[in-house]
């Protein structure tokens, strides 16, 4: 749990097999107690400026457009969905889904923040619907490189994504859409403690310690 804990990009079922010597079945279940323990509550709806945004994760970079061209909702191929919603200066909301079409997109920003909050998106159609159902819907348009208009921008949901996948790429170099969404919530968890004084150890310990109350 301390390897685990103290470590921003994770840690392989492969090196926990090396530290603590035991067989990598056992490494990887492990691994996957342990992030049981890192799963984030429903926690307040979040409200101010609020990014939503869909990233793609895993697949093969040759297959990157294949598909995503004609639906965008459906990604590459071999590629998972996960979209996420990221309070301007708090947490970071994140899962992984089949499609990022409206059907997806809407009812996840519905269920994660306020009524008539400010949300910052890019381009895709599949956010056209939030003003209707009572948000202030502000995007920019990535697809002529227009990244930041007046505050208007996804850059710290970018940047949450490019930490993820970073991290994957680095660490476990291939995650499986079944085991996907238990890392998801691992840079989630990491994410939200990132101005904690708390150390993370401690925090794992104490819902250990609840757990066997």
């Amino acid at each position: 749990m301390f390897l685990m804990s103290s470590s921003k990009n994770g840690v392989a079922a492969k090196e926990l097999e090396r530290q603590l010597g035991v067989t990598y079945k056992c490494a990887h279940r492990m691994g996957h107690k342990i992030r049981q323990l890192m799963q984030s509550g429903e926690g307040d709806m979040m409200s101010g400026i609020v990014e939503a945004d869909e990233t793609f994760v895993g697949g093969l970079s040759k297959n990157m457009h294949k598909g995503k061209r004609k639906v965008r909702g459906t990604g590459g191929i071999g590629k998972t969905p996960v979209i996420g919603v990221l309070e301007r200066g708090g947490n970071v909301k994140a899962k992984v889904v089949n499609d990022v079409r409206t059907k997806t997109l809407l009812p996840n920003i519905m269920a994660n923040v306020a009524k008539g909050t400010t949300v910052c998106t890019d381009e895709w159609c599949g956010y056209n619907a939030l003003r209707k159902a009572g948000f202030q819907h502000l995007s920019v348009n990535h697809g002529v490189r227009e990244y930041v208009r007046n505050g208007v921008h996804t850059n710290s949901l970018d940047g949450f994504w490019s930490q993820l996948k970073r991290s994957i790429n680095g660490t476990f170099h291939h995650v499986s859409p079944k085991y996907l969404p238990s890392y998801v919530n691992e840079f989630v968890y990491r994410y939200n403690l990132r101005g904690s004084e708390q150390p993370i150890f401690h925090d794992l310990s104490a819902k250990v310690a609840e757990q066997h109350a």
